[in-house]
């Protein structure tokens, strides 16, 4: 099986002057991979990049199989270095999609969210009901939890006739993108999440307040490391971030606006358009994603499963 190879470049250009943004100008610095993580052939699959350092079209492999070990240690690798796989045209029922994620750990359940055909599902249909969506924000899924979910595998189910692609943006090449003055004040500190920022317009007052004692706000890292590969990532999200611990607020929200927008560099980004039956699996715990809202009146329907994670460090 073949990688189709995206050229790189070891020199690593940086403008003299960084705008009071924190943004760097002019090229940025596209790591696909950590230090020392060593480059192999995958065997079982072809694996065709979609951008730099994000995203990959997995071509060869029946998803509503089970997997061998092998199969699942060399799909994890592709994983970890992509960090949104993409499987076309596998239509997989309910069961077999839940059959699938469980291969990398035990199913999340979200109340919060409408359910499928079961509780381990999550399903959104959007329409023209005019109801609020989860469309047009970046975010890490459920950062509010003290167990963020390790990664999700979500299938489109009715694709409108235009637009409808969703967006995955890579928060290790956020982080090493960050100015060195940004990053020695980030590195250590602790971030409060909360659901309320994100769900806050689906609820009432009184539903709103029981969800609150059943998640309460938590803390986690600003910077996370990756717990199988070791790399720092930014872990902060306009959904469900609310304040830097220890800083005023006025100080933490003009530090979190700059972190918030690394996720909009297209140069970290990649862009999928979707078809009935795609299958896109990421990692949640590097990734950040965003459904864009560009169809108007037609329907879009997908259902997601997601898998448990660990507490970030």
């Amino acid at each position: 099986m073949s990688v189709t190879e995206i050229p790189t470049s070891s020199t690593v250009l940086r403008p003299a002057r960084i705008p009071d943004d924190g943004l760097y100008e002019g090229r940025r610095l596209l790591r696909r991979t950590p230090e020392g993580w060593q480059e192999r052939p995958y065997e079982l699959f072809d694996v065709v990049p979609q951008a730099a350092t994000i995203g990959a079209e997995i071509r060869g492999i029946d998803l509503s199989r089970p997997l061998s070990d092998t199969l699942r240690a060399e799909l994890n690798r592709a994983l970890l270095e992509w960090k949104v796989l993409f499987f076309r045209g596998q239509h997989l029922s309910s069961e077999h999609q839940r059959a699938f994620a469980r291969n990398w750990g035990e199913l999340e359940t979200n109340p919060l969210l409408e359910r499928g055909d079961s509780d381990e599902v999550v399903r959104f249909d959007k329409s023209a009901s005019g109801m609020p969506s989860f469309e047009n924000v970046w975010h890490t899924d459920v950062t509010f939890r003290e167990r963020p979910a390790m990664g999700a595998v979500l299938q489109l189910r009715e694709v409108p006739p235009f637009g409808g692609d969703t967006m995955w943006s890579d928060m290790a090449a956020a982080y090493d993108n960050l100015p060195h003055a940004v990053r020695s004040r980030i590195d250590g500190a602790v971030a409060e999440h909360d659901f309320l920022p994100g769900f806050r317009r689906f609820y009432g007052p009184e539903r709103l307040a029981q969800w609150q004692d059943a998640f309460p706000p938590v803390t986690h890292p600003v910077v996370r490391r990756h717990p199988e590969t070791g790399r720092r990532m930014l872990f902060v999200n306009t959904s469900f971030t609310t304040r830097i611990v220890g800083l005023e607020r006025a100080d933490s929200d003009r530090l979190l606006r700059l972190l918030f927008q690394q996720a909009h560099v297209p140069e970290f980004q990649v862009r999928f358009r979707w078809q009935a039956g795609d299958i896109a699996f990421w990692d949640n715990r590097a990734t950040q994603h965003y459904a864009v809202a560009d169809y108007g009146d037609a329907r879009r329907v997908a259902e997601r499963v997601a898998i448990a994670g660990d507490r970030p460090h």
